[in-house]
């Protein structure tokens, strides 16, 4: 169980829009650390095997972004929904969703996956090394509540999906509120 424990300092290889590049691709590297994501905010992360992937991209995500208000309500500060991809893969399908509140985050090496303990291989998928499927509420850095998806192990044949989604989420932030 990570209750408790702090998330791993690693730094983010992401791209961001910048208009001063000028061309049809105006977009710059930019360095965002762990503390950049977590110092301060009470967050939700969820973390996926993958980008453009069939759970994630017509449930999970979606999913994520029509509640992104009731979790405000709940004070959440910020959704931020991580793979491991790099941050073209990640922009690209955050963009193809539309996406006008979850921030996404690339962890393209999967450094804070696998610090996080939650690297697997899905080879059997032709993926190479992703994510296990997980959520966590994270308070200043610091995990508070946990998610994470049943059957953990390298090259599962299923992909649980059920306890990481935003409707259990929000089900455990009210139980806990009327505790």
């Amino acid at each position: 169980m990570l209750i408790g424990r702090k998330v791993p300092n690693v730094t983010f290889r992401t791209r961001v829009r910048d208009e001063s590049v000028g061309g049809p691709n105006p977009f710059r590297w930019q360095d965002v650390t762990s503390d950049d994501y977590f110092k301060g905010k009470r967050v939700i992360l969820f973390s996926l095997p993958g980008a453009f992937t069939p759970t994630c991209s017509t449930f999970q995500l979606p999913d994520f972004e029509k509640m992104y208000e009731e979790f405000k309500a709940e004070g959440i500060d910020e959704i931020y929904c991580m793979s491991v991809n790099d941050a073209f893969v990640m922009n690209a399908w955050a963009k193809g969703q539309n996406l006008q509140n979850v921030k996404v985050i690339p962890d393209g090496s999967g450094e804070f996956t696998r610090k996080m303990g939650m690297l697997v291989a899905k080879d059997n998928l032709g993926f190479g090394m992703r994510s296990w499927r997980y959520a966590a509420i994270i308070d200043d850095g610091v995990v508070e509540q946990w998610f994470e998806e049943e059957g953990y192990s390298d090259n599962c044949e299923s992909d649980p999906y059920g306890v990481s989604s935003p409707q259990n989420i929000m089900e455990k932030l009210k139980e806990k509120k009327a505790a």
